[in-house]
């Protein structure tokens, strides 16, 4: 059987890229993000001057099956995150401190949503892809 030399070299590139591609593959992250969809917008603490928070959020797990477990969940999460939104006061969002502690608190928030409904805190960490206080 003659075959053409542009199929040999194909069948031979096609060869060797298979293990790499293989690997690759198998070394591919398994984090899913959940954005959590529309941001949320509140009124922050209480006085003469009214500000405001705009956050969008993000939720990573580690477990793509769940996904859909988290957006089944959406209203309880949105729900504990306008709570804890809407206790905080502007002073504290005013530091990269503050901020931090306030997207740690979330994280606990939405985990605790989460365990007391499916037995797992399911998700793994919680992102502010933006953060507006105003």
């Amino acid at each position: 059987m003659h075959r053409n030399p542009l199929t040999t070299l194909l069948l031979a590139l096609t060869l060797i890229a298979t293990p790499v591609l293989a690997e690759e593959e198998a070394a591919a992250p398994t984090a899913q993000y959940v954005e959590l969809k529309p941001a949320f917008v509140g009124t922050l603490g209480a006085g003469p001057r009214i500000q405001y928070l705009k956050a969008d959020v993000a939720l990573r797990t580690d477990d793509p099956a769940a996904v859909e477990r988290i957006h089944y969940h959406d209203a309880l999460i949105r729900n504990a995150l306008v709570f804890l939104f809407s206790e905080q006061l502007p002073e504290n969002l005013s530091t990269l401190e503050g901020k931090e502690a306030l997207r740690a608190s979330a994280l606990a928030a939405v985990q605790k949503v989460l365990e007391e409904e499916e037995g797992d805190p399911l998700v793994d960490d919680l992102l502010f892809t933006n953060l507006i206080v105003q």
